[in-house]
């Protein structure tokens, strides 16, 4: 026999789901226009869509408490079946009140929540082994010259080859997708560029080189100060520091344990000892710190030469709190004095619709300002913006960082003239073009229209959302990228979380993966996985946590590095060992070994 209360608390329960689950319905009769044009595999998901963003327009906390309390399902995991998780509710009151089951209306679009797998297979190819989720890895350059480079990464765990249109060239895309190709391993995957905002050139600094020995904490040259002497217009070894000098016979009378003297700028004497030769080449070593630039006068045993063309040194533009800096259209060479610095940007269209108060942040989020005034038209257009947060000390803003601007409506499509350029070489090969910087529903059907005149219609897409207006608008990009079979959105983490700020960033890539599990379109989680591991070969331990916790997506992205193999490895380890814990929010209780007495 049921308390009085609880007959009350149940009652009411099921007028409040019902009026949840009338709200869903609702809702997906007032979008049957946009549902219509759902490409036939995306019906159930995209209803189901619908469903879950009118039911997350309301705050569910009290109700998911009061079910709870009644030993209920808390609706904390319906995404991927809203209208059967309110039904399967419903019907478990209907049972504990002894009454007939309520007698809902079917839903229009009955959701199937195993097409989420079939959608991820069709787009990223079937799941490996004791894992589900994929691995994406991104071409580095020598990907183009080195067949055994991507079969090493094949045979390391990656299912999808990225190759980044922002780097090389056409003959080098197709060299690696070739080379992926032979693999018989990967998908590929191609991601467009899209709109570069960036900072302009800034003046240059001095022609000069310094050389300076490195020193132990007792001040011992523990290695020589070094440089080559090269011919005008000769390169000297990569990464070497590089003297051009006129006279290339007084190079070639050079030998081995010879003596080159110098007074630098700062009128030291220098004495650097030959300690290589070679044609058109030569490698002088030295205890002191010298600053060698054109003009100065090299001596060998009394025969002279200069040196002549040596590129500036790169000057940034140091900014501190409190500073202003003024955006501009013009790329003349930035400059600084007395706090107050001008600078060029890359795409004068974003001055056009850049307004006082909005915020401006550079190289990814390291300075950020306000804009104070706006000023001038056309090319002359300019903001002033006062920096509010950087190094007290200054922070270096160099030419070429990124420029965010979150509260700008930037009057550009996501889909460049470089893009549609590259579109035309990567349609030979790409199984996958990935979209950059999308917006809005308008930026996917852009590139609808320049696939089809490609006559690529049927090729795989995925949209990368790295702004805060992609993100408030993913639910119309959805539905508008579900118009085709195979696609996929990306979390692009990097612009994203400079975009919404760091501290909101857990917050949008989680409701992100929400929202496209209710849709059953796969999730690509992107930005920095085991960077560290890749760069240096030793991961940090929030990186390892990071890498865990993209085994709820679908597929997971690594950058280029030196030890990128390595990070291939330990990925492909980190998702099979999470594949028996989780399954999107849902824990999987798989047997425990870790307390038992068990090896």
């Amino acid at each position: 026999m049921l308390h009085d209360d609880t007959i009350e608390a149940l009652q009411g329960l099921r007028g409040e789901l019902l009026r949840l689950r009338t709200a869903a319905v609702t809702a997906e009769q007032a979008t049957a226009p946009a549902l219509a044009h759902v490409h036939p595999v995306h019906a159930r998901g995209a209803a189901n869509l619908v469903h879950y963003t009118a039911l997350r327009r309301h705050d569910l906390r009290d109700l998911q408490s009061r079910l709870t309390a009644q030993g209920l399902s808390s609706l904390g995991r319906m995404e991927s079946d809203v209208l059967g998780n309110l039904d399967a509710v419903l019907a478990m009151i209907a049972a504990t009140l002894d009454a007939s089951p309520h007698r809902t209306p079917p839903p229009l679009t009955p959701a199937d929540p195993s097409s989420l797998a079939h959608h991820t297979s069709a787009l990223l190819g079937g799941a490996p082994e004791d894992r589900l989720t994929r691995i994406m890895v991104t071409m580095p350059t020598e990907a183009a010259e080195d067949p055994q480079l991507v079969a090493r990464f094949a045979a390391a765990g990656m299912d999808v080859a990225r190759i980044n249109c922002a780097h090389d060239d056409p003959a080098a895309w197709a060299q690696m997708a070739a080379h992926v190709r032979a693999s018989g391993r990967a998908r590929i995957a191609t991601d467009l560029a899209g709109p570069k905002v960036r900072t302009g050139p800034i003046a240059p600094g001095p022609r000069v080189r310094k050389i300076r020995p490195t020193r132990d904490a007792l001040g011992r040259v523990t290695a020589h100060a070094e440089a080559w002497l090269v011919a005008a217009g000769a390169e000297a070894p990569p990464g070497a520091a590089a003297i051009p000098v006129r006279d290339a016979r007084w190079l070639e009378a050079l030998t081995v344990c010879d003596t080159v003297e110098f007074t630098d700028t700062r009128g030291r004497t220098r004495y650097m000892i030959v300690c290589e030769v070679h044609e058109g080449a030569a490698r002088i070593e030295g205890d002191h710190t010298a600053y060698v630039a054109p003009g100065i006068v090299l001596d060998h045993a009394g025969y002279e030469t200069v040196v002549t063309d040596i590129p500036p040194i790169e000057q940034p533009l140091r900014v501190a709190p409190g500073d202003i800096l003024t955006l501009t259209a013009s790329l003349e060479p930035g400059s600084s004095h007395e706090g107050r610095h001008r600078l060029g940007c890359t795409l004068p269209q974003a001055l056009q619709t850049i307004r006082v108060g909005d915020r401006v942040l550079f190289d990814d989020g390291k300075i950020e300002g306000r804009v104070r005034a706006v000023e001038g038209e056309s090319t002359a257009r300019g903001a002033e913006i006062e920096i509010t947060h950087a190094s007290p000390r200054g922070t270096k803003l160099r030419a070429e960082k990124g420029i965010n601007l979150p509260d700008t409506d930037l009057p550009v499509a996501a889909l460049t003239e470089d893009d549609r350029a590259a579109l035309d070489a990567v349609v030979a090969f790409a199984d996958i073009v990935q979209l950059s910087f999308v917006r809005s529903p308008a930026d996917v059907t852009d590139l609808f229209d320049a696939l089809d005149a490609r006559g690529a219609g049927e090729m795989g897409i995925i949209v990368k959302i790295e702004t805060v207006r992609g993100f408030r608008s993913l639910p119309e990009i959805l539905l508008t990228l579900m118009q085709r079979p195979l696609v996929g959105v990306m979390i692009a983490r990097g612009d994203l979380g400079v975009e919404a700020g760091w501290e909101r960033l857990a917050e949008v890539q989680e409701e992100i993966l929400w929202l496209c599990e209710a849709a059953h379109v796969p999730v690509v989680w992107a930005t920095q996985v085991l960077d560290s591991l890749a760069d240096s070969g030793v991961p940090t331990r929030a990186e390892v946590t990071d890498a865990a916790a993209g085994d709820r997506a679908e597929c997971v992205m690594l950058n280029k590095g030196p030890h990128i193999e390595q990070a291939i490895t330990a990925l492909d380890d980190i998702l099979r060992r999470m594949h028996g814990h989780m399954d999107k929010k849902r824990p999987l209780l798989r047997r425990l070994r870790a307390w038992s007495h068990e090896s």
